[in-house]
């Protein structure tokens, strides 16, 4: 696969660390030139430079920014030439408990994240660029937008609506992008660290696959939906779980016997 992306340029969203420096090393595995966001512009340029390739530039924006997204779309057009490819992977999750616990001002800063930043920043890639040239979209999701869990109510919802917003864009844009997620379990970032980091070894054996995730594995997934070798696939949402629905449906199917 290497090459494949060759003449491309990615914009990656929350690409600092974790799932979003990943997704950028393996684009530019790929031959694609990457702009990764961060929210400070030396978080930005220290994670470009891992990258250690003349196709990697860091710029920095807040992902609910419009003014930001518009101006990071530009100047990936400026550097690279395009923005062929964007990977919406920035999220947070500041509102942990019940859903009644919650207040606005943590429910609206996890939509303005999670669900806004996604359109607005495809809006700019689509009015700079992919109207008129095409491209791909590829939203981070999570199996949260897939299931239900004390305490992280307002986080899998915010996912919950990603998912679809991937359908509702996917027919929106269509037949110039193609608009895909990946919907990753459990996976070793700063992120997800309250499901893993001191109970690592229970929470893989619940794991069908025997381990929990690892960047790199929806990293992978990520290239591959904006490669061509994906080129017929638009409004999917694909399962990076090592398994773990499967562990759920066979709890719920007990619970129900």
């Amino acid at each position: 696969m290497t090459g494949e992306l060759t003449g491309r340029t990615a914009v990656v969203t929350g690409a600092s660390r974790g799932i979003g420096l990943a997704v950028a090393a393996a684009l530019i595995e790929r031959g694609a030139s990457v702009v990764l966001t961060s929210r400070k512009r030396e978080s930005a340029d220290a994670a470009a430079a891992t990258l250690d390739s003349e196709r990697a530039a860091g710029y920095a924006a807040h992902a609910a920014d419009e003014e930001a997204a518009a101006g990071c779309i530009a100047f990936a057009i400026e550097r690279f030439g395009s923005v062929d490819i964007l990977v919406n992977n920035a999220g947070i999750n500041p509102a942990f408990g019940p859903v009644l616990d919650q207040d606005h001002a943590r429910f609206s800063r996890t939509i303005d994240t999670n669900v806004w930043a996604p359109i607005l920043w495809t809006q700019a890639a689509w009015r700079a660029w992919m109207g008129e040239h095409g491209g791909t979209v590829v939203n981070t999701a999570s199996l949260a937008g897939l299931t239900v869990s004390p305490n992280l109510g307002i986080y899998h919802l915010t996912k919950a609506a990603l998912i679809h917003l991937t359908k509702q864009l996917a027919l929106e844009l269509a037949p110039k992008v193609r608009v895909n997620a990946v919907a990753p379990g459990i996976v070793r970032t700063r992120l997800s660290e309250m499901l893993w980091k001191d109970q690592e070894s229970e929470v893989a054996d619940l794991m069908p696959l025997g381990r929990i995730g690892v960047p790199a594995d929806v990293g992978s997934a990520v290239a591959f939906l904006a490669s061509d070798q994906a080129s017929w696939i638009t409004g999917e949402t694909l399962v990076i779980d090592g398994g773990q629905m499967l562990q759920i449906a066979q709890a719920d199917a007990e619970r129900a016997a």
